[in-house]
């Protein structure tokens, strides 16, 4: 494009012709994208303003969002932000970038929830996932009698001591619907965390991933959202950074672990391939590498009656279904993407 002046119509008509001999497969979609991000504007405010001129500093930007995203990368990386469900979640090159296939495993893990109660106040001097995993514990010592110290054993696990003396304690209302506790395994950006905190405020959700750039994307997603007191994020290999003392009170446990089995990584998009970090895609021969480990644990971390929601290749799920049946699992059911594709597989422990 020239240096003459730049209307918001010839920018985005400029735009949307260079994408399309890039090879962009939404060369106009892509152009609106860009061109509201760097002057501001949405979308259909575009359309408002179309003899607009462009700032030297806008023309500037549009040019760099335009040069990076001709050479493929991704869109949600250029804009750094992608809407995900109920909410907007930063991205960043590193991280796996938020799918719509992954809003149908959300929607999927909140069904198997029990249905929502009200919040209960929490003592201010300790975290949400700490307070109410606590409360938990000394319920369970109230039921088990004087003999069990599941309370002490909590607080020293969560460095929590002086929780102990904190003012009204783990809850003031004995009669408040339990809390849920949630694991998001291999979290990434922290959109499936996040958003089932958001959601259900009734939920703790602990995220781990293995990868320091996901852990601290998750975080920051958290932060912004106003969510970290619920949602705690750890860097470890799967659950390794899930308290024991969690383990067997989980009403969830959910993930979107890396599924796409080894052969079929040749054949995913240049636009991934090359910007998106393998890590969080590569599962293995079949593809279930890491979800055999997951539904291993899953046995052990969840409470009776406990469901868990697993998002894989759609290659794979018929054969994850018959993993999960030979774990013990019951209601294992396979849910379609929104392309009528197998996407997510999701199953109940027996309550006894």
């Amino acid at each position: 494009m020239t240096d003459d002046v730049w209307t918001i119509k010839a920018a985005l008509e400029w735009t949307q012709g260079y994408l399309a001999r890039k090879g962009d497969e939404n060369p106009r979609l892509s152009a609106e994208w860009l061109l509201a991000e760097a002057t501001g504007l949405r979308r259909v405010e575009l359309y408002v303003n179309f003899e607009r001129p462009l700032s030297m500093e806008e023309r500037d930007i549009l040019r760099g969002y335009v040069s990076r995203r001709g050479a493929g990368e991704p869109l949600q990386y250029i804009t750094g932000e992608v809407a995900f469900r109920h909410i907007a979640m930063k991205v960043r090159p590193g991280v796996l970038i938020p799918r719509p296939e992954t809003e149908v495993l959300v929607s999927e893990a909140l069904s198997l929830l029990p249905p929502a109660g009200r919040r209960v106040a929490r003592d201010s001097r300790i975290g949400a996932w700490e307070g109410d995993l606590m409360r938990a514990a000394e319920a369970a010592d109230e039921e088990a009698g004087e003999d069990s110290n599941a309370f002490s054993q909590v607080a020293s696990a969560l460095g929590a001591e002086d929780f102990l003396a904190a003012d009204g304690g783990a809850a003031s209302d004995p009669a408040a619907p339990e809390t849920l506790f949630v694991a998001d395994l291999c979290t990434g950006s922290g959109c499936i965390a996040c958003s089932i905190a958001y959601e259900r405020p009734d939920t703790r959700v602990i995220a781990t991933d293995i990868s320091p750039d996901a852990v601290a994307l998750a975080s920051e997603n958290a932060t912004a959202l106003g969510l970290a007191d619920r949602v705690r994020i750890v860097e470890c290999d799967l659950a390794a950074g899930v308290p024991e003392t969690a383990i067997g009170k989980l009403h969830l446990v959910v993930s979107n672990p890396p599924y796409v089995p080894t052969a079929v990584m040749a054949e995913i998009p240049q636009e991934v391939a090359a910007f998106e970090p393998a890590l969080a895609l590569e599962g293995g021969a079949d593809g279930l590498d890491v979800f055999r480990r997951e539904i291993e644990w899953c046995r052990q971390a969840l409470r009776p009656g406990g469901g868990c929601a697993f998002e894989l290749h759609e290659t794979c799920l018929d054969k994850a279904a018959s993993l999960a049946r030979a774990a013990g699992f019951k209601d294992v059911r396979v849910v379609a993407d929104l392309a009528g594709r197998p996407r997510v597989l999701t199953a109940r422990k027996p309550e006894c």
